[in-house]
């Protein structure tokens, strides 16, 4: 017996008013074009809010660009893109989320530190536009939903989905706060099912499990390179074919955006405290170089046309 989203509702009401076939997006960066393209592929219907008409173009041209590589490698056909395209819908305004009974919050930001407060007053616009019921998430990956969840007239409605990067990783850690009624939390758990992801439970912390986990390996990694044990590619080879890891730390670090990792880290330092979570003088070097990774064609390795072609660092960068 096949399962439709209204089966996922969190109340009568919601079920007759069938609107859990669209689910909103704020802030719609590269993770959350990769989350919204995820969803509409799942048939659902997306609507992502962003802050300007010229971002809301680029975010399209983001998404077929997404798109026009996976019909490069023969996992999509034409029509299956126009039909993910024609699911997903772009605007400046918070109204337009009015009907979504899901709303993600995922945005990105240069400054430093957590943006805590950014996003609790993004969480604020979201609820005043949404219905009671509606569930509202964040993506956040070293905050904890309790402390957004506080901005909010009905905090039991907040739950920490967090999509790790790249987002198509078939795994999302749910975190239920310490007011997240069971409902919100049952429904997201179920959602992500829908949208073909692993469930895993966390239980509140900065960093949840991957960050946590991830970062420090990127840390020791760096160490290592550092003592002149062993080259990049070894270290990231070894990892790869030694333990079976999809990227090496220093592939997934460039993967992630070394900006990321190094805010992670000082997030996670400055929460506590911990020599395992202070950056290597490495990371902070390259992301002063602006060399942060894929997106920039140049961190750990270099890169034409995303695709890696040689390593980036040089003995003096090392030492």
């Amino acid at each position: 017996m096949s399962e439709v989203l209204e089966d996922y509702a969190l109340s009568e009401k919601l079920r007759k008013k069938d609107s859990l076939r669209k689910v909103g997006i704020v802030g719609c960066g590269t993770v959350g074009q990769e989350i919204a393209r995820i969803i509409s592929q799942a048939g659902i219907d997306v609507v992502f809010v962003d802050i300007s008409e010229d971002r809301v173009r680029d975010i399209f041209l983001g998404i077929n660009e997404q798109l026009d590589k996976i019909i490069d490698r023969w996992g999509l056909t034409d029509s299956e893109k126009r039909a993910i395209l024609s699911r997903i819908h772009g605007t400046t305004k918070y109204e337009d989320i009015a009907e979504c009974n899901l709303v993600m919050e995922t945005i990105s930001s240069n400054n430093p530190g957590t943006s805590i407060e950014l996003r609790k007053e993004v969480f604020k616009k979201i609820e005043e536009h949404v219905d009671r019921d509606a569930v509202i998430t964040s993506n956040i990956s070293t905050l904890m939903i309790s402390d957004l969840s506080s901005a909010l007239k009905y905090p039991e409605r907040a739950v920490g989905l967090h999509f790790m990067i790249p987002p198509t990783v078939k795994v999302v850690e749910v975190v239920k706060g310490l007011r997240t009624s069971e409902q919100a939390y049952s429904f997201v758990c179920r959602f992500a099912k829908m949208i073909g992801k692993k469930v895993v439970t966390v239980n509140e912390s900065p960093g949840n499990i991957s960050t946590r986990l991830i970062v420090t390996l990127i840390n020791e990694a760096c160490e290592v390179l550092m003592e002149g044990v062993a080259s990049i590619e070894s270290i990231d080879d070894t990892m790869k074919l030694g333990y079976g890891l999809q990227f090496g730390p220093f592939e997934l670090a460039d993967r992630i955006g070394l900006d990321k990792i190094l805010k992670y880290m000082d997030n996670l330092y400055q929460e506590f405290g911990l020599q395992k979570f202070k950056a290597s003088p490495i990371i902070k070097r390259l992301v002063r170089a602006q060399n942060l990774g894929r997106k920039t064609g140049k961190g750990f390795y270099k890169y034409e046309r995303d695709v890696k072609v040689t390593h980036n660092i040089t003995s003096t960068e090392i030492k």
